[in-house]
């Protein structure tokens, strides 16, 4: 019964998926769903961005071992990071009417600059969106009590979200991050109030929780251990800021009120349930001790399945890995699709500049499958658990992209040149470190991030040998002038390419 449900699960996703896909006729539809989405669908989407294998299967397993102080990052970080950037995105960037980040960059800086700062975000989602199919794996794995290796379930995971992704774009992801998010919600608080049951009250769990140090949350010992605690906060927090599936979900509001509002609520949202899977997770080591801390020791990312299975009825067991599998669906699907049109847009449109919309459709497809291919590679031969491939991803963009987008939004006096310094300091001073110094005092991400901010306002001051010397006076404006006019020759040119069919 467990199998079938599953089964018929997948099947509906790809349909409403296909259909969300009828209503797909442009790059602009497909990329950022039109920019037409109400309230509820942005809030669920927003809601989604990380409420997927990070947040049920990473962020409990970690709480459970760690406690509050080993999930700083997420969800503390993570939720954050979606107010501040739908406040960012909602106030300086939607009324630019651009596809991606990588236009900004372009816009307020140069074609290098796109380039470097593109390939950054797109090296970040390798992580991030393999730690999504290693859970798809994990899922179908434990379903079918071992029927289906983990491998030959990311496979499959994998095949399923490419299929209703590649065809409906955003707008699918959407349609089915609306769906998906009320079976995840129903779904978690139903096996949270059977876990509880089985604990004696939640109240129970919170104070043994509690009592053994769980829910301590700041650091008790000295300088080290704080800056790896702060390190952790703010790559999240920030480091996950200039990511394009954040910057897909937010400006695909239908204005930029509803973006700044359904960003706030939908972190606060995600802040909170985040819990949910955290207490469901500790409660099995009250249910099962002695089986349960012998999982943790030996594969921790397993207690919230096993318990599942084994400590509640068939139907609880439906409802809980529908939950699972539309949460990580929901958030796998955005975090293919947000590289590949980054990409496909920022890199390999600037080779093929008087491709028609239909033909640059066809190049955000074909790239969403390769990239599909490359991050199902790396799934199936990393060891890594998914909260680390998940912590490490923004590292990257910290370093290299962060300080390039505030900085351009923020400063006027920011420069190509600047940007440029920025981008080559703080990823070379991150790497560096991270590479020859086995254990640092200071997070070589943080360190990556203090020489990019040192070398956009060096490089900004010195005398200008690279780009524009100084930028526009009424620079918003003129990014603003520029990226209607892109827009409007972009529309010119579809329109162009549209004339002999109609003729």
């Amino acid at each position: 019964m467990l199998i079938w449900f599953v089964v018929i699960y997948l099947l509906v996703s790809i349909a409403i998926g296909l259909y969300a896909a009828t209503r797909v006729h442009n790059a602009k539809d497909f990329a950022v769903a039109g920019r037409r989405l109400p309230l509820p669908v942005v809030t669920a989407t927003v809601f989604a961005t990380w409420f997927g294998a990070e947040a049920v299967f990473g962020v409990s397993a970690t709480f459970v071992k760690d406690g509050l102080r080993g999930v700083v990052a997420d969800p503390f970080g993570a939720s954050l990071c979606l107010v501040i950037a739908g406040i960012f995105y909602g106030t300086k960037l939607y009324r630019l009417n651009v596809l991606t980040l990588g236009d900004f960059f372009r816009l307020r800086y140069n074609r290098s600059v796109e380039i470097l700062t593109t390939v950054c975000i797109v090296a970040s989602y390798l992580g991030w969106v393999s730690a999504q199919i290693k859970a798809l794996g994990l899922v179908f794995n434990v379903v079918t009590d071992g029927a289906i290796p983990v491998a030959a379930g990311m496979v499959i995971g994998a095949l399923v979200v490419l299929t209703y992704t590649s065809f409906g774009g955003m707008l699918s992801v959407a349609i089915l991050d609306f769906v998906q998010m009320g079976v995840v919600m129903g779904g978690m608080l139903y096996i949270g109030h059977l876990v509880s049951g089985l604990t004696g009250g939640v109240d129970v769990v919170v104070s043994h929780a509690s009592a053994a140090g769980k829910l301590d949350f700041f650091p008790s010992a000295g300088t080290a251990e704080w800056l790896t605690f702060i390190g952790a906060w703010v790559t999240m927090m920030l480091g996950s800021v200039p990511q394009q599936d954040v910057f897909q979900r937010v400006t695909s509001a239908k204005s930029a009120k509803v973006a700044i509002y359904a960003s706030i609520l939908g972190g606060g949202l995600y802040f909170c349930f985040t819990f949910v899977p955290m207490f469901i997770a500790y409660s099995a080591t009250l249910i099962s001790p002695e089986q349960f801390n012998a999982l943790i020791e030996t594969d921790s990312q397993r207690v919230l399945p096993t318990l599942v299975l084994e400590h509640t009825p068939v139907f609880a067991q439906a409802i809980f890995f529908g939950a699972v599998l539309s949460a990580i669906m929901s958030c796998s699907s955005a975090t293919l699709l947000a590289p590949s049109v980054a990409f496909s847009e920022n890199v390999v449109r600037g080779f093929f500049p008087s491709a028609g919309d239909r033909a640059f459709l066809r190049m955000m497809r074909l790239t969403l499958v390769t990239f599909t291919a490359i991050v199902l590679a790396f799934a199936l031969n990393s060891e890594a658990s998914i909260f680390k491939m998940v912590e490490n991803a923004y590292k990257v963009t910290l370093a290299g992209a962060f300080v390039p987008l505030f900085f351009g939004a923020y400063w006027r006096r920011a420069t190509t040149q600047g940007a440029l310094a920025a981008i080559f300091g703080g990823l070379s001073s991150w790497l560096l470190i991270e590479a020859l110094v086995a254990e640092p005092l200071v997070p070589p991400q943080l360190i990556g991030l203090g020489v990019s901010i040192v070398g956009m306002i060096a490089g900004s001051l010195l005398p200008q040998r690279i780009g524009r010397p100084t930028p526009p006076l009424d620079q918003h404006s003129e990014i603003h002038h520029r990226a209607a006019a892109r827009t409007h020759h972009a529309e010119a040119l579809h329109t162009h390419h549209q004339e002999p069919a109609r003729k």
